[in-house]
């Protein structure tokens, strides 16, 4: 974090935004500066993210950021880039590392290439997914660039044909193998390439069905089990491969990495699904969970993020 002649350091709370995922993350950065003030020792500031980020940010001059955007422009190195720019520490990825985490494509390609295991995808038209099925179901269809589940498509074998998908969805979409099992997840912590980064611990995710944005955001939408009570090689994997995509993607500060796990065929049945280099921080979330059970508090768990800010992400 940057350091200034104010006494109490001033820390900038980004939330809202402009992005299909504003309200997730107004509870994400309400939690958080909560959390901060709990803590104690920062001036914590609420900044609610519109077009006029640049000139708020230049009038209140903070010493660092806790980034709390989810979606577009707040995880794609949009916002990344700009507080660069103007020179101001912030947490969470930098700007090569956010853009490509949230392609989902290209982190596949990141993740190929460090040997991590993935399913098959491609990228097609919205109106060709709707016209045909582009792959034998079951399959999957999602933007390429959002998160939190915002418009995500099971196609079942026994569905009768291609899915209709919603004006919302974007131009271009992803279709990607389905893969079957548990769900699983695991964040890392880590502040430098190459340095100190490590997994906290492996969580399942018990739903009654898709883990779907209202299962990932609404009380009893979910049940976590934490840490999983999995067999200890694949814990392990899970750990493995969370730290490998996080420093595969160069990302800083905490990350979170999903997986999929058909536990019929042992150690091959991990499917690693993607990495959210904005993780939520909301009162259901999954990293803070983890962090708390590795003997971190929320509270301490935000203000590492708040000491780990920097530039030159």
């Amino acid at each position: 974090m940057g350091t200034s002649s104010r006494t109490t350091p001033t820390v900038a709370v980004l939330l809202g935004g402009l992005s299909a995922e504003r309200e997730v993350s107004l509870s994400t950065g309400r939690a958080c500066a909560a959390a901060l003030r709990e803590h104690g020792g920062y001036n914590v500031v609420e900044v609610d993210a519109g077009r006029d980020l640049c000139a708020v940010l230049t009038d209140l001059n903070p010493d660092a950021i806790l980034n709390c955007l989810h979606g577009r422009w707040g995880e794609d190195g949009c916002v990344q880039g700009l507080l660069e720019w103007m020179g101001l520490p912030y947490s969470h990825s930098g700007v090569l590392a956010s853009a490509l985490a949230m392609d989902k494509q290209r982190s596949k390609e990141v993740y190929r290439s460090a040997g991590l295991p993935v399913v098959d995808s491609v990228i097609c038209r919205k109106a060709e997914v709707m016209a045909q099925h582009v792959m034998p179901p079951p399959y999957v269809v999602k933007p390429n660039n959002e998160g939190s589940s915002v418009g995500v498509y099971l196609v079942n074998a026994e569905n009768n044909g291609p899915p209709q998908l919603d004006d919302a969805m974007p131009e271009f979409v992803m279709v990607e193998t389905y893969a079957p099992g548990r769900e699983l997840t695991t964040t890392v912590m880590g502040s430098r390439a190459g340095g100190d980064a490590r997994a906290l611990t492996v969580t399942d995710i018990i739903t009654t069905g898709w883990y779907d944005y209202d299962a990932k955001y609404k009380e009893g939408g979910s049940t976590h089990v934490v840490p999983a009570d999995i067999p200890q090689d694949i814990f392990d994997l899970c750990l493995d491969y969370a730290l490998r995509a996080h420093e595969a993607l160069g990302c800083r500060g905490v990350s979170r990495t999903d997986f999929r796990w058909d536990e019929t065929r042992g150690a091959d049945g991990l499917i690693l699904l993607e990495t959210n280099t904005q993780p939520g921080m909301t009162a259901t979330s999954l990293s803070p969970e983890q962090a708390q059970s590795c003997g971190m508090s929320f509270p301490d768990f935000c203000a590492w993020m708040v000491e780990d800010a920097s530039c030159g992400r």
